[in-house]
């Protein structure tokens, strides 16, 4: 589990959401507060999020970014040529970050190892050290209250936040919205 972040992404009905929080540490120190750990991929109609080393995956990203554009914004496609690219490259086995990455059709977790899971109910997924409080606020809201998507991503991640020391308050959020492709 890769600490000092926490990333919470929910493909609902009418939007897919991705969020998380802004806090960068070092070992047992506040390095920043407002960092950017989501984005838009391919055009603007993938998410993506990331835990782990920020330079390990802002070249995971760029890397993934050249899968999306090979295989044409196909997200299946693109996850599983880029795992197995992970799992064959000896300098992409030593990164440490994780990725969330979804559309309004799939929802993904990559692995440091190179694999791929898609989570058991296909529509929540998290990573990171506050994962955890995440996802259990996200599957309680779900079921029991009326959010829509975002708002559900946002106060799941303010739980996880008053739980876990590497997560903060600075909550960001990036939304697709519409049909499934």
């Amino acid at each position: 589990m890769f600490d000092a972040t926490t990333i919470l992404a929910y493909k609902g009905k009418n939007k897919a959401v991705i969020g998380g929080d802004g806090q960068v540490t070092f070992g047992d120190s506040v390095l920043k507060g407002n960092a950017t750990k989501i984005r838009t991929l391919h055009h603007g109609k993938i998410l993506a999020g990331f835990a782990g080393s920020t330079a390990d995956a802002f070249n995971l990203f760029d890397m993934f970014e050249e899968f999306l554009e090979n295989k044409k914004g196909d997200l299946l496609k693109s996850v599983v040529e880029f795992s197995k690219a992970w799992r064959k490259d000896k300098v992409l086995r030593r990164l440490e970050a994780m990725m969330i990455v979804l559309n309004n059709e799939h929802i993904f977790i990559l692995t440091g190892n190179g694999d791929v899971v898609e989570p058991e109910d296909g529509q929540i997924a998290s990573i990171g050290s506050g994962g955890n409080f995440a996802i259990s606020a996200a599957r309680a809201l779900k079921k029991h209250a009326s959010l829509d998507e975002e708002e559900l991503v946002k106060e799941s991640l303010h739980v996880a936040a008053d739980l876990c020391i590497y997560t903060n308050h600075n909550i960001k959020t990036l939304i697709l919205d519409g049909e499934k492709e």
